[in-house]
């Protein structure tokens, strides 16, 4: 159930970061792949706290920090991208 779980939340968060950033437009797979990415780097960041951190119910703080974690990734990628094509 976890796993459903899971990927149920990676799929909202990587559609929510692929909404935010514009530039990329993924398929279904590549967000789902990066909402769950995104929510290991969430919950490094915040340390699996954030429902304490706002008082949120537990799903909707997992959401978020899968979100927050997709965001960095894709500043991340971003971020590369500019450096390397300038060379």
């Amino acid at each position: 159930m976890n796993f459903i779980i899971t990927i149920i939340v990676g799929a909202i968060a990587g559609w929510l970061a692929d909404l935010a950033f514009k530039r990329f437009s993924f398929s279904l797979l590549y967000q789902v792949l990066l909402g769950i990415a995104g929510a290991f780097v969430g919950s490094f960041l915040f340390e699996g706290e954030f429902h304490s951190m706002l008082g949120l119910p537990s799903f909707v703080a997992r959401v978020l920090e899968a979100f927050v974690g997709a965001s960095v990734i894709l500043l991340l990628i971003i971020l590369y991208r500019r450096f390397t094509n300038k060379s």
